[in-house]
């Protein structure tokens, strides 16, 4: 069994915000495979199966995302190395996405909480780029706005492609889907 976690915050207020991409990826997913059925709230994260995938969205906010992921990993005996963690990265330009296989949070407060609740850095991971060159706002601002239209028509791209990283991390190891979705990315495709 594996795991897929979309970082974001709960709320209407924070539905739309760069920092819910993580969020839009599993309701995409979810709306691409027509999965209707309902989630269950186990240990503050609403739960969608699909087979032998689990779909978390954490309603902690975003800063303290590691307690929910952790208690569903350890509720379904799940490694760390086998779940994915979807979330929003300043450092990369919007519309591009990031795989890695493990490796510190960096300045994501969301996936620092994910590394310390966890006890190790050895989780894979999937970033969404949301920066925009010339950003006057402090990220901290910036994270929690809607994007702006032009915006959206440049993040609407990388979201499918994580959902479609999503499809290939049920089935494959993250080095294939490494090799696939980065190359991929990098080509700008």
């Amino acid at each position: 069994m594996k795991a897929v976690f979309g970082l974001g915050n709960p709320g209407r207020k924070y539905a739309l915000t760069r920092h819910n991409v993580g969020f839009s990826v599993i309701d995409l997913y979810r709306k691409t495979k027509r999965l209707r059925r309902p989630g269950r709230i186990q240990h503050q994260c609403i739960v969608y199966r699909r087979g032998n995938l689990l779909l978390g969205k954490p309603m902690t906010y975003m800063n303290e995302s590691g307690s929910a992921v952790a208690g569903v990993l350890r509720k379904h005996r799940i490694a760390p190395s086998d779940a994915l963690i979807i979330y929003d990265d300043l450092d990369l330009l919007a519309g591009r996405i990031k795989i890695l296989a493990a490796g510190g949070p960096g300045s994501h407060k969301g996936m620092k909480s994910v590394v310390e609740s966890l006890g190790t850095d050895a989780i894979p991971r999937l970033k969404i780029g949301i920066e925009t060159e010339g950003r006057q706002v402090p990220g901290e601002h910036f994270v929690l706005k809607p994007f702006s239209k032009d915006e959206w028509l440049r993040v609407l791209p990388s979201i499918e492609r994580a959902v479609e990283a999503v499809g290939a991390f049920a089935e494959e190891d993250i080095q294939a889907v490494m090799t696939r979705f980065n190359r991929r990315d990098e080509a700008g495709c």
